[in-house]
């Protein structure tokens, strides 16, 4: 246990403060973040943050601001007039996957399954109550077993009451409880898992909506600079420029427009995974609050995996499912042992079919006449040592119990290596994402200023002899406005899989999700509109009730 205690406060402190930056926790659009200066990156390189790349020495136009932040006037992805808003935050969604996800209510309805259970197993002491009658008539003849004769008389007997029936396992009565409560901690431990997995699932479609719609708005941008830019080939004289510019120029901007359009149906197509996942109306445009370029920071990451490893092994809920279902296992066998060497009981009636009636009404008599009624008691226990197939059979049984425990351990050793597996994998992805976001950051930046500068050189003309050429060729401007896009794919992409990769390993490290739903919440949950359309189930607290 202390070494339990000890392993949770390390884990603790691998958490980093929430909303590292106030940039990270933006609950309204605010100003585009600074990103950092040119010595903060090299120094993160040079320390716990591992670069995928050699730093680059900064470039004079390398201010230390965003890439947004370079006199962009990119506008906010726009809505279509028939389109049903749907504004949320980040707090509001991470607040509603704690309970709306259909894998947190099943998981639920698994526990309501194992509370059953383990009531029946605790009540296996318990004898079962019938109540009925028999009715036996006999014609013919029969032996009299007292007096070695046959007799002849026809006869019917009538016996109706109830008795208290049943046979009594006593290695399972003691064993099979302790069991089923080991399996009942198993699905607690699995509506855990359930939760932590609706939260990677919310986390990895809110922020393919951020990245989708961050990269719509910037094709959007792109495609209105593709406008101007064909406007000012088409400006310039056919002896500096040849007409087939204007129409490269011109199928750039188509591509262009096509990219837009793409790029608004992810967006939608990511607001109706998320709207599913949250179970929200799913004729709703997800509008997120925060702005597309928001980095949120949940774990270090320059922690080491040893640091890690660890914490991950204490904190995941699917091994501690895993580790109650092997001490039900174990449970078992001890159950199959000793069940040879404890007696089982039987507690039954007498002379009706299956034994099932103790108390109540006997009548008797012959041919079709029923005449002589009596009360009548007929209570039978026995106390039996059973060896099953001379005892071979129990040999058998425990053998088999043996094999459930050995499946059950290694099934625990693959999700051990599964989870160590995924802290690798996370961390690996938030290392890439925290080196790409400053590449993509920088490239940004690049972009933004090789276009700017072609489309205006496309206006300074030069002499070459005695031929007047542009400074700046219309390719060379088409060329730095699809370089342009590109970076905004890239960009708006790094930034979201950062995010992601955060969420992956904040889920690859086991902390509970009610951290960042309740007690840790990225700021105050913002309204939202839980309602959904009336051809659709309502959605309510836990599994939906049987219906029988």
């Amino acid at each position: 246990m202390e070494r339990t205690a000890r392993m949770r406060r390390a884990a603790a402190a691998l958490l980093v403060a929430w909303g590292c930056s106030e940039r990270a926790w933006a609950q309204e659009p605010a100003a585009p973040p600074a990103a950092p200066a040119a010595a903060d990156r090299e120094a993160a390189d040079d320390g716990d943050l591992p670069s995928a790349l050699p730093a680059a020495a900064a470039t004079p136009e390398d201010d230390g601001t965003s890439a947004l932040a370079t006199g962009l006037d990119v506008k906010p992805a726009p809505f279509n007039p028939g389109d049903r808003r749907f504004p949320i935050n980040l707090a509001a969604a991470l607040r509603l996957a704690d309970a709306r996800p259909l894998i947190v209510a099943a998981a639920q309805a698994g526990v309501w399954v194992s509370e059953a259970e383990l009531t029946r197993a605790k009540l296996l002491w318990v004898p079962t109550l019938n109540i009925g009658f028999d009715y036996v008539r006999h014609d013919g003849g029969g032996p009299d077993f007292n007096k070695g004769i046959m007799t002849a008389p026809s006869v019917n007997f009538f016996y109706g009451g109830g008795g208290l029936t049943g046979t009594l396992y006593t290695a399972d009565a003691i064993f099979q409880p302790l069991a089923a409560r080991q399996v009942l901690n198993a699905a607690h431990w699995n509506i855990q898992a359930a939760k932590n997995d609706a939260l990677l699932q919310t986390s990895d479609a809110y922020f393919r909506v951020h990245q989708y719609r961050g990269t719509y708005a910037g094709a959007l941008y792109s495609v209105r600079r593709g406008r101007e830019l064909v406007g000012r080939i088409q400006d310039l004289s056919r002896d500096l420029v040849p007409k087939v510019e204007i129409d490269r120029a011109r199928n750039m901007l188509a591509d262009l427009e096509q990219k837009a359009v793409l790029a608004q149906q992810e967006w939608r197509v990511a607001g109706a995974d998320l709207t599913q996942v949250l179970r929200l109306d799913p004729r709703a445009v997800v509008e997120p609050l925060e702005h597309d370029h928001a980095q949120i920071t949940l774990i270090d990451p320059g922690r080491t995996l040893d640091d890690l490893m660890p914490v991950a092994l204490v904190n995941r809920p699917e091994l501690a499912a895993h580790q109650a279902l092997v001490q039900a296992a174990v449970l078992q066998i001890r159950a199959q042992k000793w069940s040879p060497l404890i007696p089982t009981f039987r507690l039954n009636g007498f002379q009706t079919p299956s034994e099932l009636i103790q108390a109540g009404i006997f009548g008797l008599g012959p041919n079709a006449s029923m005449n002589q009624w009596r009360g009548r008691a007929d209570v039978s226990i026995q106390s039996l040592w059973e060896l099953e197939a001379l005892g071979l059979g129990n040999l058998a049984r425990i053998k088999e119990a043996r094999g459930r425990e050995s499946q059950a351990i290694i099934e625990f050793y693959m999700n051990q290596d599964a989870v160590a597996a995924d802290v690798t994998r996370a961390r690996a992805r938030v290392q890439s994402a925290a080196a790409r976001v400053l590449q993509a950051d920088r490239s940004m930046r690049t972009a933004v200023i090789t276009f700017n500068g072609n489309y205006e050189g496309l206006r300074q003309t030069t002499r070459l002899g005695d031929v007047l050429v542009l400074v700046n060729r219309p390719q060379e401007a088409v060329f730095a406005l699809q370089l342009l896009m590109v970076a905004f794919d890239e960009y708006f992409a790094t930034v979201a899989e950062y995010n992601r990769a955060q969420f992956e390993l904040f889920h690859a490290l086991g902390y509970p999700a009610r951290e960042l739903t309740v007690l840790r919440s990225p700021g105050d949950a913002a309204p939202v509109d839980t309602s959904r359309p009336d051809y659709l189930p309502p959605v309510g607290v836990g599994p939906p009730p049987a219906t029988r």
